[in-house]
């Protein structure tokens, strides 16, 4: 700290202030030094580009922080920011997003060693992955009535940890910021949006990239169902019954009779994978656990933990890569888990429609980009046309398919105000299933340009 002696005069106030600036500068430089990472065990040799990882205080009272893991952009220079969030509600962005989907990072199958992904997205831009809210993944609150949460809450925090995190990482404050995420980020994503947008001092806020999302109860329900029958995984007699019980409830918070009806249609899918009907989690895992038919929304990621984040779960859980993250400061006596069934039952409050935030978004004039893996019977691509139509846009640019190279990626339609995009084979995780298409798609929208309308 610079000690600056103070004198008598009109000049005293400024030298005063210089010394608080030094002093706070010196801090917040200090805090990110000790979130800097010096290597994570099993990282492989060519990483080219920085990471860091701690905590944010969002509530000191209750002692309630938020656990980010930012992995910079090789070479540095002014690439933009994304923050990634997972949804659930109730699953680490470090679990899925960051170490299963776009991150660039893989845990391979002993557990211990990492291995570079070619299409990871820090490849065009600055990740911060966020586990939220408190007791998801690393994140946690010393107040035990801190893990019966909900949206409102969420948001809240996730918009606190936001202003700190750029305080600490003030480079950051004039890049272009984007929020991109999937599932019930569907509900975190336009709610953190709207805050950022009504308040927004000092963050370069441009827009979102929102996968598979849940956004309107109503017609995310009418259109899972119209999915499920159109892909003949339920009868007739099922989706006339879900058809009869189940549109005005609630997505999350299904009632008994719609929750009866959505298990008659649970015990017709057979052992197919829900999250990409015409795949399995992966090799080793040819059914779902009868338990995951249990569970609504229609289902947890519970079916998925078997496999694909098998060895995730088993690197997160080594005390070194903890002490090499900075994580589990507070010695949490249970393993960290991709999922948490706590916060998911806990879970209090959940709008029935995002489509008013929507439209004071789309106001606005950011830049909002939906997309869909068409596989997907979770949240499937029917859901979202109906919500968005449900918007009444204007189009700009009908249903056209766009390509990678010679081979059809997907289809997109064009709105005033927002664009539509499906991933051709890809399921719930559209970056996990289709890798490479994800990537296209994300290059596309951070140059807000259209995607290719024709072989190459």
């Amino acid at each position: 700290m610079m000690v600056i002696k103070m004198q008598k005069g009109k000049h005293s106030y400024v030298f005063c202030f210089i010394a608080i600036l030094l002093s706070s500068g010196a801090n917040l430089g200090a805090g990110r030094e000790r979130d800097r990472i010096s290597r994570l065990p099993g990282q492989p040799e060519n990483v080219t580009f920085s990471q860091y990882s701690g905590y944010v205080t969002v509530d000191a009272k209750a002692g309630r922080a938020l656990f980010y893991w930012l992995i910079e952009s090789p070479g540095g220079g002014s690439k933009p920011l994304v923050l990634w969030l997972n949804g659930g509600p109730g699953c680490s962005s470090v679990g899925y997003g960051a170490s299963e989907e776009v991150g660039p990072f893989r845990v391979l199958p002993d557990g211990q060693t990492l291995a570079l992904t070619p299409y990871a997205w820090n490849k065009e831009a600055n990740l911060l992955f966020l586990d939220s809210p408190a007791g998801v993944g690393f994140s946690y609150s010393n107040t035990s009535s801190d893990l019966i949460t909900g949206d409102q809450r969420t948001v809240k925090d996730a918009y606190i940890f936001l202003k700190r995190w750029f305080a600490r990482f003030p480079q950051y404050n004039q890049r272009p910021f984007y929020i991109a995420g999937e599932s019930y980020a569907g509900h975190y994503i336009p709610q953190l949006s709207r805050i950022i947008v009504r308040r927004n001092k000092g963050i370069n806020f441009k827009g979102f990239l929102l996968g598979n999302p849940l956004i309107d109860d109503y017609h995310d329900n009418v259109g899972t169902f119209e999915y499920w029958w159109n892909h003949g995984l339920i009868s007739d007699s099922t989706y006339n019954a879900l058809n009869n019980s189940c549109p005005s409830d609630s997505f999350l918070f299904p009632s008994k009779g719609c929750y009866d009806a959505l298990f008659g249609a649970y015990t017709q899918f057979g052992n197919i994978n829900p999250y990409g009907i015409y795949s399995t989690p992966c090799d080793a895992l040819g059914t779902l656990p009868r338990h995951t038919l249990n569970t609504p929304l229609p289902w947890t990621f519970r079916g998925n933990d078997e496999c694909i984040v098998k060895y995730t779960k088993l690197y997160m859980n080594r005390l070194a890569v903890q002490k090499a993250l900075h994580a589990n400061v507070a010695a949490i006596p249970q393993p960290w888990t991709t999922c948490s069934d706590v916060i998911r039952g806990s879970w209090m409050d959940s709008p029935r429609s995002m489509l008013p935030i929507f439209k004071e978004l789309i106001q606005a004039g950011i830049r909002i980009w939906v997309f869909s893996g068409d596989t997907d019977a979770v949240l499937p691509l029917t859901a979202t046309r109906y919500s968005i139509r449900a918007l009444r846009l204007q189009t700009l640019s009908d249903w056209h398919a766009w390509y990678d190279n010679q081979r059809v990626g997907g289809w997109s339609q064009v709105y005033r105000g927002m664009r539509y995009v499906t991933v051709r084979g890809a399921g719930h995780e559209v970056p996990l299933s289709r890798p490479r298409l994800a990537f296209i798609l994300f290059k596309h929208f951070l140059n807000n340009q259209s995607l290719p309308a024709s072989p190459t």
